[in-house]
């Protein structure tokens, strides 16, 4: 976009900030916004989207930048099918995910839907709650292992959640390299995500692009284990009593049409659940350490809460709702540091949004990250404040977006939550967090919104 990157300084008084984003404040061409972007996407916001509705401008392609509650409805509820998912969002994710729930669009993604449903309906979550409090209580036992040791606490939830989506999505393990499919995926995120200049000047599909190019051997082991993880279920009999992702996914179907989905849809969606099932959730809990880090009134409160109510047991499902404090930080994480910092939608047809004039044809984003920094949305903004979650109610429903919302909100978003929750809490009742100095995390954004550096923290036995 055309803008450049240049840091926003701090404040000379008051109370210190976590980490933030630079954003940019003087307009730049598209070769340089080029450059800026693909080190780090949220570089293509400009500050004053931070302080009001709608910011808009031209390049190559004409862009708006959406941070006003209403407008953001009309785009994700009532005027759903005007607004698609951009084309370079589905350029940069169709050859990894192909038409899966989060790429399809119109009837194919409302079916999709209906069938995965009730793998994600909250008797099911709880259903898998075990699995998390089991990958919560190793996790403690290896950042225990680790001694006195600083630990980056975002490598270790990668680790964390990922052990949780393997065990939910393929309980018995056979057929499914793990470390293999770990490592695939990773390859994948960090050459796919990088938007290509192609994308950006809106050139055909069919020309390469060389991000995916580097990133096609990842992309074709992702598939393969998928494949042939689901081939191992379809010949073996189950004696778990207790369902797991795959075979609810594989059970399901659609209620109006009964169809279900065949091997290439059920991987496809697999393969979605599983990066953003544990990309996301690893990226919440990484930031929600550093924040407890960053403020020792809050993690000493949060661990009274979690000790109390956990004493020296790792947390359950059960336990969720008697650990408001824990959720709230959890939710002031998504706030700072929302894993989608920007998502995008091509229009299709004429509108007025915040009384300025969309094309068929323009790019309209909403800047979650700037969203839930914005001074007319937020009091203090960029301040790290669990307790404005206190009362949910008085959060305006499309001014905080971390799952999105309308129809296409986020399918696994009480998973994550239930997930952050329980690993949280379980690590903040056994050790109290440091930050280290000289090591705190830069947010930058490629496909997600991820700490450069790790977060490496101090954890010394509470």
């Amino acid at each position: 976009m055309s803008h450049a990157a240049t840091d926003i300084p701090a404040a000379a008084s008051g109370p210190a900030l976590p980490v933030r984003a630079p954003l940019v404040t003087e307009p730049l061409g598209i070769l340089q916004s080029l450059t800026a972007a693909r080190r780090n996407l949220l570089s293509i916001i400009p500050e004053i989207a931070t302080r009001q509705p709608i910011v808009s401008g031209r390049t190559g392609k004409r862009w708006h930048m959406v941070m006003d509650p209403d407008a953001i409805r009309q785009i994700l509820l009532e005027r759903l099918e005007n607004y698609p998912k951009s084309d370079v969002t589905k350029n940069l994710l169709r050859p990894a995910i192909g038409e899966s729930l989060f790429v399809a669009e119109g009837a194919h993604w409302r079916w999709q839907r209906r069938a995965a449903a009730p793998a994600f309906a909250h008797r099911n979550v709880m259903n898998l709650a075990p699995i998390m409090t089991a990958a919560a209580e190793r996790s403690a036992e290896r950042v225990a292992a680790a001694g006195p040791r600083a630990v980056d606490m975002f490598d270790e939830m990668v680790r964390a959640t990922f052990d949780v989506i393997s065990d939910v999505t393929f309980s018995e393990g056979r057929g499914f390299d793990r470390d293999a499919l770990h490592k695939a995926i990773d390859a994948y995120v960090a050459e796919a995500g990088r938007i290509s200049l192609f994308d950006i000047l809106g050139l055909p599909d069919w020309m390469p692009r060389p991000g995916r190019m580097v990133a096609g051997a990842s992309m074709q082991q992702m598939k393969a284990a998928a494949d042939q993880a689901i081939d191992t279920r379809r010949q073996t009999a189950r004696a778990k009593a207790l369902p797991d992702l795959l075979d609810l996914l594989m059970a399901g179907e659609d209620p109006e049409t009964q169809r279900r989905m065949d091997t290439a849809e059920l991987r496809d969606n697999l393969l979605t659940f599983i990066v953003a099932g544990h990309e996301t959730t690893a990226l919440t809990l990484g930031w929600a350490l550093y924040l407890c880090a960053f403020d020792p009134e809050v993690q000493g409160q949060a661990r009274a809460e979690a000790q109390r109510v956990l004493g020296d047991r790792a947390a359950t499902g059960a336990d969720v709702e008697a650990l408001p404090l824990t959720r709230q930080i959890v939710e002031e994480a998504l706030r700072l540091y929302p894993p989608a910092g920007i998502i995008s939608r091509t229009a299709q047809a004429a509108d007025r949004l915040c009384g300025h004039e969309v094309r068929p044809g323009d790019t309209v984003m909403i800047p979650i990250y700037a969203l839930h920094r914005n001074h007319l949305l937020w009091q203090d903004p960029d301040a790290f404040r669990p307790a404005r979650f206190a009362d949910r109610k008085a959060i305006a429903r499309y001014a905080y977006l971390p799952f999105g919302d309308g129809p296409r909100i986020c399918i696994g978003a009480s998973f994550a939550l239930q997930e952050a929750v329980i690993i949280l809490s379980t690590l903040l009742a056994r050790f109290r967090f440091r930050p280290v100095r000289g090591r705190d995390p830069a947010p930058v954004m490629i496909l997600t919104l991820r700490p450069e550096g790790g977060v490496w923290l101090q954890a010394d036995p509470a």
